[in-house]
Formats: structure tokens, sequence, C-alpha cells
């Protein structure tokens, strides 16, 4: 049983791209297949495969930029027993703004620069880099 799904599933993706791995499957849930939309959304992630059975697995195909991969490390910055929240004023570019932050806001799961332009904030779920 794990107890923080969202630190498994982002520790699972640097594993797989550490390890130059085509997909991963993961348990569904929800959170993260919003969480997975985002990181597609800003180029980490190749591709997300759903199947249309319940219970069936989520299947993400990883993003690698001339045979490097896209995830080189992540940081998980709300955790169970310390929830860190951001308001639209702390929410600040990651790494120079070669990184990303994923934040759970009242409007759903975004990244930091969809926030800033949405005047957002919420849970500072990550860093990716």
């Amino acid at each position: 049983m794990v107890t923080d799904p969202i630190s498994d599933f982002i520790i699972r993706l640097q594993n797989a791209s550490r390890a130059k791995k085509e997909t991963v499957s993961l348990p569904f849930s929800q959170m993260k297949l919003a969480i997975a939309e985002v990181l597609e959304r800003a180029g980490y992630i190749a591709e997300i495969d759903k199947k249309s059975k319940p219970g069936a697995p989520l299947s993400v195909t990883l993003s690698y930029k001339d045979g490097q991969p896209t995830i080189s490390g992540v940081k998980r910055l709300s955790k169970p027993s310390r929830r860190t929240y951001l308001g639209v004023r702390d929410v600040r570019p990651v790494k120079r703004g070669h990184g990303l932050l994923v934040l759970s806001t009242p409007a759903g799961v975004m990244s930091g620069k969809e926030a800033r332009e949405k005047r957002v904030g919420g849970e500072a779920l990550f860093e990716l880099w």
C-alpha cells in the first residue's frame, strides 16, 4: 500500500526515464491523470494511454530529447505530513524557467505558469526539471 500516490507517481517517472524506459504503467486515479495531462502539455510526457476498462492501469509514454530524458529531477513540495500552499504572488519559475511547478488549485491541476495566467494559487504538489 502506497501512502503518498503522487510521490510514487513522480518517482516512477524519474526512475523510468533514468533507465531509458519507453513507457511506465501505474495504478489509475483521477489525480494522476490530471497531473499526467499537465506534464504532457509541458512536454515532459509524450503520450498518455488510459484504457477504457475500469481498473485498467494508466500507461504513460516518456519523452526524450536527443536521447536524453526530459525528466532529470523531481522534488516533492507538499507531503501528506506537511501541506504547502502558495498564493498567486508566491508562484515563481523553477530552475530559472527551465523547470515546472505543478499546483492543485480550485480551478484544477495546472502548471505554475498557467496558475499565474489565471491568477490563482493552491497547493504546490511538486517541482520537475
